[in-house]
């Protein structure tokens, strides 16, 4: 398969049956949206004709032109079903089109023809508008594909032709006469027509071409994207690997297990084990993220008792709590266990992530409470501190990525800008809600709302 300048796959047949399949389908959608338009429009003509003419011909036409659409309703049908975009179908479909638009077009012609016919010298109003009426109305909504519009103006054209000359055909009137009058508005009047389609089709035209840049832009746009993921990732993984030995080897060093640290190295070591820890944090939520967006983040739901995870949570983060000289306490309800679906790996990290935000918020010898309970048939998971709290206009970017509230030296810790995104986006793959209300100096309680599993849905 050859590849073109832009790097996008040249494959001809492909777009000429993607194109001429979208076309088709606009010229189908405009038939299903103005169905009852143009049976009012046909029922109205009807009625007008069978009660100044003949009644029996004009139902008889009527009757005909409902065949053609209901043919027209069957093919839209049919295109509707159509999954595949190759030419060979697109120009049957194409060719199914025409011989419809040709008996539809014959149809109108001949209730038209029909009306003037019965008529005598009147100059044939009310066919011609009958039938500039149904031009018109082929110009402005059947532009999508231009052999048919073609072919229906044309059937309509020799129609107005017809009708002009026949009053010539009858009676031989001079050239002064009204008769040869109508003949040449008539022809100013297909012009009007003919125009009119060609504004439409261009604004048509213009819109596929917009809509055909659009489709390349968004291809280009995923390529792009695809190789961003792949390059994160890949740089990611590379650099977890020597990271993960440097990260070790700090942790041995600071710990003394291999031997005493000169007083002078001792800030240094420390500095270098904190900005590790946290760079081997930003990378696993960078692939976390990658994870998220390829949809590759995989879950292992089960049931769980919820006073056992907030226990291991706030467990888990006791020593960071101690390092910062916080209480961290768990204030569980009295009452019988409750239960969610969820994966026991992934609701940690969010309770992880709410309680590390917590600690890093509060003033030195604060209190960082989590607790739950029950909402009806949900159950609220909270975390509140008694920090500096979160302005009320950044909402928002709390949950974006990579923002952080709060630069000054009043947070305790560092972080990635990627924990709270991270955690909603886990908490709605478990089809619950996060979020949080806070007063600016007084702290915050964030919260994770998740549906309760009943004890008779529990398969242990």
């Amino acid at each position: 398969m050859a590849l073109v300048e832009n790097g996008l796959p040249e494959q001809e047949n492909w777009l000429s049956g993607a194109r001429l399949k979208r076309q088709l389908a606009d010229y189908t959608d405009c038939i299903n949206n103005l169905i009852w338009q143009r049976q009012a429009i046909f029922f109205a003509a009807t009625m007008l004709a069978a009660a100044y003419y003949d009644m029996s011909k004009a139902l008889l036409c009527y009757a005909a032109v409902l065949i053609t659409e209901l043919l027209d309703l069957v093919l839209a049908r049919k295109l509707e079903q159509w999954e595949g975009s190759d030419s060979r179908t697109a120009r049957q479909f194409l060719l199914t089109v025409m011989a419809n638009t040709a008996l539809s077009a014959g149809g109108i012609s001949l209730f038209v023809v029909t009306v003037a016919l019965q008529q005598g010298d009147t100059g044939h109003f009310t066919p011609l508008f009958f039938l500039f009426a149904a031009a018109l109305f082929a110009a402005m909504n059947n532009h999508q594909l231009v052999p048919a519009l073609v072919l229906r103006l044309a059937i309509y054209g020799a129609t107005f032709v017809f009708i002009a000359f026949l009053d010539i055909w009858r009676y031989n009137p001079p050239l002064a006469s009204e008769a040869w009058l109508h003949v040449f508005t008539t022809g100013f009047v297909m012009y009007f027509i003919i125009d009119c389609s060609f504004v439409f089709l261009k604004m048509y035209r213009d819109r596929l071409q917009q809509l055909e840049e659009l489709r390349k832009e968004h291809v280009r746009a995923l390529a792009a994207y695809k190789l961003k993921s792949e390059f994160v990732s890949t740089v990611s993984h590379e650099l977890r690997t020597p990271l993960t030995s440097i990260k070790g080897s700090l942790d041995l060093m600071s710990s003394g297990a291999l031997g005493p640290i000169p007083e002078q190295m001792a800030p240094i070591a420390e500095i270098a084990t904190k900005n590790s820890a946290r760079l081997a944090d930003l990378i696993n939520d960078i692939l976390d993220l990658q994870k998220f967006e390829a949809g590759e983040m995989m879950y292992n739901f089960r049931p769980l008792e919820l006073g056992q995870l907030v226990r291991e949570a706030v467990e888990a983060s006791n020593g960071f709590a101690e390092s910062l000289e916080i209480d961290l306490i768990a204030e569980l309800p009295e009452g019988p266990e409750v239960f969610v679906n969820g994966d026991e790996a992934r609701l940690m990290q969010v309770m992880g992530n709410i309680i590390s935000n917590a600690l890093k918020f509060s003033d030195d010898g604060g209190a960082v409470k989590v607790g739950y309970r029950t909402l009806g048939n949900k159950v609220r998971i909270w975390v509140e501190d008694k920090g500096i709290g979160i302005p009320e206009d950044s909402r928002q970017k709390v949950f974006d990525q990579f923002t952080q509230i709060d630069g000054s030296d009043q947070r305790r810790a560092g972080g990635t800008g990627l924990g709270m995104n991270i955690s909603k986006q886990i908490v709605e793959q478990h089809g619950g809600r996060i979020d949080y209300v806070s007063q600016l100096g007084e702290g915050t309680t964030f919260f994770v709302e998740l549906d309760i599993l009943d004890l008779p849905d529990l398969d242990f």
